[in-house]
């Protein structure tokens, strides 16, 4: 029986890995946002498929649970990839490799389930290092020049209120991605749940924005 592999992204290296292990005789399922990219492939894979990467429904209707291996291949992309890690997780795929465009981006990923993550490229110049911007920070992940993940308690003024009503993205910027509750990190998100002191939340903002939680 074949090994079947999931290549989630068809950029250049998306694209040559599909390929190569389809044909060395691998069953393997494409998917990227861009409907033309994967109508130019549709002859160099087993299955291929338009999905939103960095939306969990769209993710989960790729059917990840019948792969051997899912490789994440957006290493710009930092939420598509952290969405895509921890589907393909939930679904009991039992190894999930991606590839990082940094050390704190390869250090998220595992963190939210991945089980290997490559750098293929090397990170920009060491940056100064950062203190933690609030008392409420668990980790701190500068991703670039611009964009950074918080893990984060909620803030005080936030315990006892949910996502809706707090519209976080609109106030702070933030983006909410994952939510722990205790049991480790998942994508299904309540946003009508009110937020614990005990929460933890994986949040993508803008170093601009994370000034603003100080």
């Amino acid at each position: 029986m074949n090994k079947s592999f999931a290549v989630l992204g068809m950029g250049k290296f998306g694209q040559r890995l599909a390929v190569d292990l389809y044909e060395a005789g691998a069953d393997v399922l494409i998917a990227d946002d861009d409907e033309e990219i994967i109508n130019q492939m549709t002859n160099k894979a087993t299955y291929a498929m338009v999905a939103d990467l960095a939306d969990p429904e769209s993710i989960g209707q790729l059917g990840l649970s019948n792969m051997d291996v899912v490789i994440i291949c957006m290493a710009r992309h930092i939420e598509s990839s952290i969405m895509c890690a921890m589907v393909a997780k939930e679904a009991g795929v039992s190894k999930v490799i991606a590839k990082a465009s940094s050390k704190r981006m390869k250090d998220v990923l595992l963190k939210v389930g991945a089980d290997e993550v490559y750098l293929f490229e090397e990170e920009a110049a060491s940056r100064t290092a950062r203190k933690l911007l609030s008392s409420d920070f668990i980790d701190y992940f500068d991703l670039s020049d611009d964009i950074c993940i918080v893990d984060m308690h909620p803030k005080k003024e936030w315990v006892g209120k949910n996502l809706i009503s707090l519209n976080l993205r609109g106030k702070y910027g933030i983006n909410v991605v994952s939510i722990n509750k205790g049991a480790g990190y998942t994508n299904m998100i309540d946003p009508n749940e009110p937020l614990t002191k005990d929460m933890d939340l994986l949040c993508v903002l803008s170093k601009k924005d994370a000034s603003k939680l100080k």
